[in-house]
C-alpha cells in the first residue's frame, strides 16, 4: 500500500524531501472515506485537532507524543512536520533535529496489523522501519509505531461470553490466531509495552475505533471510544485531543456513565461539534455527528464550544459549563432558550417534564418484532395493536403488561425516528392518536395517557410544534426517541391548542431566539 508521502521509492536525501508532503489530492483522504471502525482521520481535520493544541508544545522538545491508536499515521505524520519547523532555534542541524523528533518524540500503537504498515508508511516513508528506505533508520522493522497484539479478557478459564474489558462478544470476535480479534491494545492492557511502562506522554493525540467489530454497525453496536478516552485520561498527559462520535453527548447505549464524567471534567478546554452528517468524515455515516476536544491537565473551568458546519464555524464559539445540564446541548444558540424554560415557574414552582408522561421501552411488553392476528374475528375481547409497520390485533388477555392503559386514550410515537439527511430537521414524529381497546409494540413508546379524546388532540398539537420539537433536539443524538428524549419539554396545561407563538410568548423568547428555533426545526403539520 503507497502514500502520498514521496513517489521515489528511494530514501530521500533532500531537505524538502525529508519531511512529509502536502500533495492536491492525500491518498490518506481517500483511506478516510472507509466505512468501518477504524475510521481513518482526513488529514484537513487531524491538522484542525492539532490546533487546538498550545502554540508551546511545538517548540518543547522534551515533550512525548504518542497515536496509542493509530490508523494513518497522520497525527504523527502531521506532528513530524510541525516540530521539525518549531524546533529549529532548539536545534538549527535538521538531520540532528529529525533524529531526535523521530527516535525521541513520536510514539504510536497501530490498531491492526494493516494499519501499522500504513502508519509507517506515512511516518516513516516505509513500513520497515528498519529498512533502508525509511527516512529514519531503526533497529527494528516498527519503529516506534508498533502493532501489539493483545488478548480479551473472558475471565478466570475463558469463561466469558465478553470480554470485561471491551464487551466483545467470544463468538465473534475469536476465529483463530489467522483472523483479527479487535484486542485493541491501549485498553487491554498491552501497551504501553513491558518496555514503555515508565515513560510519560506528555501528548496524547488520535482518533480511536468507535465501536465493536462484532457483527453490529455504527449506533446497534456495542461503542468502544469512550474506554480509550478513559484510558488516555488515566494516564494523565499534559495535553490530550481526541475526536469521537457526538452521541455521548446524551449518552446512550453503554455511554451514560462515560456522559456523566465527561460533563463535570472541569479539564475540557475547547470542544468542536460537527453536527452534519458526513461533515468530518466523508463519506462516512456516523449518526449524531463526531466531535474532537482538548483535554488540558492544568485547566479548571468552563468549555469553550464551537460548532462546525460544512468545514467552517458556525456562529460565534461559547464558553460555558458542560456539565449544566445532564445532556451537552451542543447548540450555543439553543442555550438561552432552553435556560428561560427550565427556570420558568408556575407558583414558584418548576414545571414538571413531559418525561413523566412517557412509558419506558415494551409499554405493553410486546417486542417490536411481535404481530397478532390480521382480523379481530374469533377473539374473545379484541384489541388493535400497532406494530411495526402494520397494524393487528390480540386478545386482552394476552396483554399482561400495563393491561389497565387499554382503556385510555393515549398517543404513540415511533421509537426510532429521522431522515438519511444529512442534518435532522423534524426530530419527532407525528404522533398517532390511539383509543380505548388499543395498544402497542416496541416499535413506540406512549407518550401520556388521556381521559378523553379532546385532551390527547391538545397533546399531539403540542408535541406538533417547533417548540417542542427543538427542546427534544437538544437532548437527542440518533434516531432513538426514548422517554429521555422528552425530558426538557414543560408538562403545559392541556386546555387548548398549542402554537409556537403562544409558547414562544409564554417562555418570552426573544426574535432571534425564535428565528433560531424556526431555522432548526422544520414544520410539521397534522395528517
Amino acid at each position: 500500500m503507497t502514500t502520498a508521502m514521496t513517489t521515489d521509492p528511494a530514501a530521500p536525501e533532500t531537505r524538502d524531501d525529508l519531511r512529509p508532503s502536502r500533495p492536491e489530492r492525500d491518498i490518506l483522504d481517500c483511506l478516510a472515506q472507509l466505512s468501518n471502525s477504524n475510521v481513518p482521520t482526513p488529514p484537513v481535520l487531524a491538522e484542525q485537532m492539532l490546533d487546538l493544541l498550545p502554540s508551546e508544545v511545538w517548540s518543547r522538545p522534551d515533550y512525548v507524543w504518542v497515536d496509542p491508536f493509530s490508523k494513518s499515521g497522520i497525527f504523527l505524520r502531521e506532528a513530524a512536520s510541525r516540530l521539525l519547523d518549531g524546533l529549529e532555534d532548539w536545534e538549527p542541524d535538521f538531520e540532528k533535529r529529525r533524529e531526535h523528533i523521530f527516535r525521541n518524540m513520536l510514539y504510536g500503537c497501530a490498531t491492526i496489523e494493516i494499519t501499522g504498515e500504513v502508519s509507517r508508511r506515512s511516518l516513516y516513508y516505509s513500513r520497515d522501519a528498519a529498512g533502508p528506505e525509511s527516512v529514519l533508520r531503526f533497529d527494528d522493522s516498527a519503529g516506534n509505531v508498533p502493532f501489539v497484539p493483545a488478548k480479551h479478557d473472558y475471565g478466570r478459564g475463558g469463561r466469558r461470553k465478553r470480554c470485561r474489558t471491551c464487551g466483545a462478544s467470544k463468538k465473534k470476535v475469536e476465529r483463530g490466531d489467522s483472523r483479527e480479534n479487535y484486542a485493541y491494545a491501549f485498553i487491554h492492557g498491552a501497551y504501553p509495552t513491558e518496555e514503555m511502562k515508565d515513560m510519560k506522554f506528555d501528548v496524547i493525540v488520535g482518533n480511536p475505533p468507535y465501536h465493536l467489530e462484532d457483527g453490529g454497525h455504527n449506533n446497534s453496536a456495542t461503542p468502544v471510544f469512550h474506554k480509550f478516552v478513559e484510558k488516555a485520561i488515566e494516564m494523565n498527559p499534559r495535553y490530550l485531543v481526541m475526536i469521537t462520535p457526538s452521541r455521548w453527548f446524551n449518552g446512550g447505549k453503554g455511554l451514560n456513565g462515560f456522559r456523566g464524567r465527561m460533563l463535570q471534567d472541569r479539564h475540557i478546554r475547547r470542544l468542536v461539534d460537527y453536527p452534519k452528517l458526513y461533515d468530518a468524515f466523508p463519506g462516512v455515516k456516523i449518526r449524531g455527528g463526531v466531535s474532537y476536544f482538548l483535554w488540558d491537565r492544568d485547566h479548571d473551568g468552563d468549555c469553550t464550544v464551537q460548532t462546525m458546519w460544512d468545514g467552517e464555524p458556525m456562529y460565534e464559539p461559547m464558553t460555558r459549563d458542560l456539565g449544566e445540564w445532564d445532556v451537552l446541548v451542543r447548540w450555543n444558540r439553543a442555550v438561552s432558550a432552553l435556560r428561560k424554560v427550565r427556570d420558568y415557574r408556575v407558583n414558584g414552582k418548576p414545571e414538571p417534564t413531559w418525561a413523566a408522561r412517557v412509558s419506558p421501552m415494551k409499554p405493553f411488553g410486546f417486542r417490536t418484532y411481535f404481530h397478532g392476528r390480521a382480523t379481530k374475528r374469533g377473539l374473545k375481547d379484541p384489541v388493535k395493536l400497532y406494530g411495526s409497520k402494520k397494524i393487528t390485533w390480540i386478545d386482552r388477555s394476552e396483554i399482561l403488561v400495563n393491561n389497565a392503559w387499554v382503556d385510555d386514550w393515549k398517543l404513540l410515537m415511533s421509537r426510532v425516528q429521522g431522515t438519511s439527511a444529512a442534518i435532522e430537521r423534524q426530530f419527532l414524529p407525528r404522533p398517532i392518536i390511539a383509543g380505548p381497546g388499543e395498544a402497542c409494540t416496541e416499535t413506540y413508546v406512549v407518550a401520556g395517557r388521556f381521559a378523553t379524546r379532546q385532551e390527547a388532540e391538545y397533546a399531539a398539537s403540542y408535541l406538533r410544534t417547533r417548540f417542542a420539537r427543538f427542546l427534544v433536539s437538544a437532548r437527542k443524538a440518533t434516531h432513538d426517541s426514548a422517554r429521555d428524549v422528552y425530558a426538557f419539554i414543560p408538562q403545559v396545561p392541556l386546555d387548548r391548542v398549542w402554537t409556537d407563538a403562544d409558547l414562544y410568548e409564554r417562555y418570552g423568547l426573544t426574535e432571534a431566539e425564535i428565528e433560531f428555533i424556526e431555522s432548526h426545526i422544520s414544520e410539521l403539520a397534522a395528517e
